[in-house]
């Protein structure tokens, strides 16, 4: 019962990680498309500002829950996924750092080095999102000692390639919302026509994905078993298209139900791995599953009392976070120290 509510949690974890940093990772990478002039690129920084940092928390929490949780999970991920694990951590530093570094030299060139840094920073994480997920859910091809049986260009696969681009154009279109939601003027127009061009590629893309997650995976196997779990992925697409209807009329209602399907569309997949936390491609019986590699049941409990004491901390500081920068950004706002 306890594995059974960790894994919960640690599938509801990744998907709010996806929700918030979604957006920031979806507006550095528009960023050299949708800026233009030194206003507009202080602008796109500062939406994401005074978020970034907090949203990241929910990486290093589903990171830390699946230490704790599915340590023999955790194991096997990095050694097994050891190369595009480092990339990731490697854009998110330079993502990180320019935030702080780009102000701090008044120079042209300074600041178009961070630009790039921010755009490579959060378009490869995007990216290696995806890719890593999908090839979750197809199965990673590790033996009985965990060994990794291929590099990082097997997991270019077709339906790991899918994984990367839908991620990517869930992003790019969460963030471009984003943007035009914080923006005034003519970057919040720009935004505005951005998500509408973005929205049918991402639902074509979408639907690849679902198409092919049928052909290379088995994650169909538990809806058919427990008909009921077709309300996710029914949710998942209902949030995309009252998304793209609210985009004219509501953005933050627009906003609301992409958050919905990114939410929905990443619990997808972990309803359909249940059991197994990280598959094997070569043997199912080598696969990492709630059974076998979770912690013993003491230090669940410990870690779920943990867990319903800090969460909602988290919750609550986010939430006056967002309460608090729930402003529009202006050119007097670029004016104050703490802007970016």
């Amino acid at each position: 019962m306890l594995e059974t509510i960790w894994f919960v949690l640690w599938g509801i974890l990744w998907a709010v990680y996806f929700l918030l940093d979604g957006f920031d990772l979806g507006i550095g990478t528009l960023l050299p498309f949708l800026t233009k002039t030194e206003n507009e690129r202080r602008t796109a920084y500062n939406a994401m500002g005074p978020f970034w940092d907090g949203n990241e928390v929910w990486l290093i929490t589903a990171g830390g829950a699946t230490f704790a949780a599915f340590p023999g999970t955790y194991a096997t991920m990095f050694s097994t996924l050891y190369t595009p694990l480092m990339l990731l951590l490697f854009a998110l530093i330079f993502r990180g750092v320019s935030f702080e570094f780009r102000s701090k030299i008044d120079s042209k060139l300074w600041k178009q080095i961070w630009d790039v840094s921010m755009t490579a920073g959060s378009f490869l994480p995007a990216v290696l999102f995806g890719v890593a997920f999908a090839n979750i859910f197809k199965g990673i091809p590790f033996d009985q000692y965990y060994v990794m049986q291929g590099n990082l260009w097997s997991l270019l696969n077709p339906y790991g390639l899918a994984g990367g681009i839908l991620f990517a154009l869930s992003f790019t279109y969460h963030g471009a919302i984003w943007l035009a939601l914080k923006s005034t003027g003519s970057l919040s127009e720009k935004s505005r026509k951005t998500a509408k061009k973005l929205w049918p590629v991402l639902a074509v893309a979408a639907v690849g994905f679902l198409s092919m997650s049928a052909k290379f995976t088995d994650l169909y196997d538990n809806y058919f078993q427990k008909p009921i779990l077709f309300v996710i992925p029914v949710i998942a697409a209902t949030g995309l298209v009252l998304s793209f209807l609210c985009v004219r009329t509501s953005l933050w209602l627009a906003w609301g139900f992409s958050g919905m399907w990114i939410v929905f569309s990443t619990l997808f997949g972990v309803a359909g791995l249940y059991p197994r936390l990280f598959p094997s491609s070569i043997d199912p019986g080598f696969s990492m599953t709630i059974e076998n590699s979770a912690s013993s049941p003491l230090t669940l409990k410990i870690m779920l009392t943990v867990a319903l004491i800090f969460v909602p901390i988290v919750i609550a500081y986010q939430v006056w976070a967002h309460y608090l920068f729930r402003h529009h950004i202006t050119d007097a706002d670029l004016q104050k120290k703490e802007s970016y």
